[in-house]
Order: C-alpha cells, then structure tokens, then sequence
C-alpha cells in the first residue's frame, strides 16, 4: 500500500508538546476558576506557578518549529492555513456538505489552527496582565479578566471537539502519531494535496 508523507517529526513533536502544554494549562486552569477545587491536588500556590510557567512557554516551541531547516513543513503548512479558495468558504459554510477537492487540511481543521492560534497570542497577552497587574490600569485588568477568561472557555470546547474528531477519524489521527496516511485516504480527504504532491 502507497503511503504519502503528512506530517514530519517536528510537525508531529509540536502537536504533541502543544498538546501536553494545553491539557497542563486546562488541568491547572480549571482549579484556579472554581475556588471549590483548591487543595484537593496542589496548594494554590503552586497550581498558580505550574499555570504561569507553562502559559509563559507555550508560544515557545511553536516559534523554534518554525525556525531553521527543520521547520520547511511547518513554514508550508502555516502558508497553507493563510490561504483560504472561495470553495473551501463555501465548504466551511455549508458545513461540509458542498463536495470540492479538499487541500492538505480541510476548511475546519484550517479555521481550528488559526483559531488555537489566535488563542495562544490573547491568552498570553491577558494573562500577562493578569499577573502583573499593578503595572496597568484597572480598565485593563478588567478587560484582561473577561477576556482570558471568555478565551480559556472557547478553547475547552475547541480542544474537545478537537479529540472527538481525531478519535472518529482514526487514519487522520493515526497520521499525527506515524507521520503518513495511506493514498487511498488522501485522494478521498485531501485530493488537491496528492496531486500537488505527485507534481513535485
């Protein structure tokens, strides 16, 4: 069976640290929203310190990825997501119910990764605020509250929806782990990506 090449080994390491980087950001998060679940795990301080540190980091390997040689897939893919046709508009409109010859990423998974994206810059800059507050004024320790708040929310449900789906579509999920996906798969789920690729 032919199988093509979707994502390389820095590709696949980033999801994986952006992933854990997340799920410690979700995990620490939660306690520090509702009072209640202070000291059932950690003393506030230190869930405060672990949920600080790794906001401060999270930008971080995303930006070495992109640097060097070793970040070619990640600099084509990041223009990949920067390109929207009017077909895939109409694709994402409908939901997916209009059939159009789909690129490496579909429309959704498109609009997930400029989505988590913006999260990470709008989380980093509230939070920012947040922590050294007494450097700001109050107006924008209120906005920064509501907003890292109304984000952090937003990206709980996009991460969700984000493990339904890989968890319901076991090749695209299968290829985040191994790194290819069959060309059968391809030419069903990204048929304008096989045959950019056969042109190279």
């Amino acid at each position: 069976m032919v199988r093509l090449l979707r994502f390389d080994g820095v590709q696949r390491s980033i999801h994986w640290v952006n992933a854990l980087l997340f799920g410690a950001l979700i995990f620490t998060g939660i306690p520090l929203y509702f009072g209640s679940f202070f000291g059932v795990i950690f003393p506030r301080h230190e869930i405060q310190e672990i949920h600080l540190w790794t906001g401060l980091i999270l930008p971080l390997p995303i930006v070495v990825s992109l640097l060097g040689p070793w970040g070619r897939r990640m600099r084509q893919d990041l223009h990949r997501f920067s390109y929207w046709s009017k077909a895939e508009l109409r694709w994402l409109w409908t939901l997916g119910r209009e059939r159009i010859d789909l690129d490496k990423y579909n429309p959704g998974q498109k609009a997930n990764g400029l989505f988590i994206g913006a999260a990470i810059i709008v989380l980093w800059v509230s939070g920012y605020v947040l922590q050294w507050f007494r450097f700001f004024p109050v107006s924008w320790r209120e906005g920064a509250t509501v907003t890292h708040d109304f984000w952090a929310f937003a990206v709980f449900v996009v991460v969700a929806g984000h493990i339904f789906m890989a968890l319901t579509h076991r090749e695209a999920m299968v290829s985040m782990l191994k790194g290819s996906v069959s060309e059968k798969w391809a030419q069903t789920h990204a048929k304008e990506w096989v045959d950019e690729e056969s042109a190279t």
